[in-house]
Order: C-alpha cells, then structure tokens, then sequence
C-alpha cells in the first residue's frame, strides 16, 4: 500500500475526529477532550508516516 494512502486515511480519521469534538463539546467536555487527543495521534501519525 503506498504511504500517501495511509496518510489521507489518517487525515481522514483525523477530520471525522474534529466532527465528534465540534458536536459533543456543549454537552460532553470530557468525552471532547479524549477526542482531541486522538485527533493529535492522528495527525502525528500521519506527519511520522510521510518522513
């Protein structure tokens, strides 16, 4: 699998992340917080994949 599919996949991921915390931060701050998180391991993972 070449590695710019793994890094649009991510960014993928990284993006329908960032609809979670947009939706659930009125009423879940918690929940948000863990989300943005990942949207940062995911954002990293794909920056370290392309080097």
């Amino acid at each position: 699998m070449p590695k710019e599919v793994v890094v649009i996949g991510l960014l993928a991921l990284a993006g329908f992340l960032a609809g979670g915390v947009y939706a659930t931060w009125k009423t879940a701050k918690f929940m948000a917080i863990i989300l943005l998180v990942l949207i940062v391991f995911a954002v990293g993972g794909a920056v370290l994949w392309l080097l």
